[in-house]
């Protein structure tokens, strides 16, 4: 995880299809320090560039997430080790958990971990994420747990990383640490932690309002249904809106390029 000799990557150095990952990396990045999800420089997230050398994209360490552009990311492979000249170190933390996770599903194209206040209060609650809410139906029995092992440095907790996520999880709650979400694409996954982290902070406030209620299994079930198969087939009368995601991550987007342009350097 040593840096190399430095070297300017851009946009005119890249393929356009991985500039184009940087550049919704690094937005994510400035959109987890938009909402205040980002904890000085010490969380991460990452995103898998097409091909069989699983290489990926990480938050060069040191720099603070409002900082972040999509020249600056830092391209490792699976072993930790930077692929093309940075001037920047990846932190550790971040490689055993992110290259675990990138190695074992493909369609984990994008990781995002997050030790948020109410991320990190749920992570302590026996309880794990309750169905209290519309947010957190989109979890219901797609989130895995992972037991607290200490600060991710030790290589052995990969592979019971990888096996807590499982293969169809969207998002890990890593006990005691903080939150995890994957996606095919960075917007799905940052979207997913939008959601999470909104799911947690509800849930400690009903939690201090009284008596919970609780919907049934089957609604439940059909929620997260809604949520993660728009496409499924549908009952006579049941709409679906396979479009939201896209249109508020443009919308996001659009934020971005008004107050942070810069991102995209």
């Amino acid at each position: 995880m040593t840096s190399m000799s430095a070297q300017a990557v851009s946009r005119a150095t890249c393929p356009p299809g991985e500039w184009k990952l940087r550049e919704e990396l690094a937005a994510c990045y400035r959109l987890i320090a938009h909402f205040r999800m980002s904890d000085l420089i010490f969380t991460h997230i990452s995103v898998r560039i097409p091909g069989p050398e699983h290489h990926f994209l990480i938050n060069p360490y040191g720099l603070m997430f409002d900082e972040i552009t999509a020249s600056s990311l830092v391209k490792i492979d699976l072993s930790g080790h930077p692929v093309e000249p940075t001037p920047y170190k990846v932190n550790p933390a971040g490689f055993v958990i992110h290259s675990a996770i990138h190695g074992a599903r493909e369609d984990a194209q994008c990781v995002l971990h997050t030790h948020t206040r109410a991320g990190c209060a749920v992570a302590a609650q026996a309880c794990g994420l309750l169905p209290l809410n519309q947010m957190s139906m989109e979890f219901y029995g797609r989130l895995g747990y992972h037991e607290y092992e200490g600060i991710a440095l030790s290589m052995d907790e990969q592979a019971r990383l990888v096996r807590d996520l499982g293969n169809d999880h969207i998002g890990l709650m890593l006990r005691n640490h903080g939150l995890l979400t994957v996606g095919r694409t960075v917007q799905q996954a940052f979207l997913r932690m939008y959601y999470l982290e909104k799911a947690c902070d509800i849930q400690l406030a009903a939690q201090a309002g009284g008596e919970l209620v609780i919907p049934s299994e089957e609604v439940c079930r059909y929620t997260e249904q809604q949520f993660n198969a728009p496409q499924r087939p549908l009952a006579e009368g049941e709409l679906s809106d396979p479009d939201g995601n896209d249109l508020a991550w443009g919308a996001l987007l659009r934020m971005l390029d008004r107050v942070a342009p810069g991102y995209r350097d």
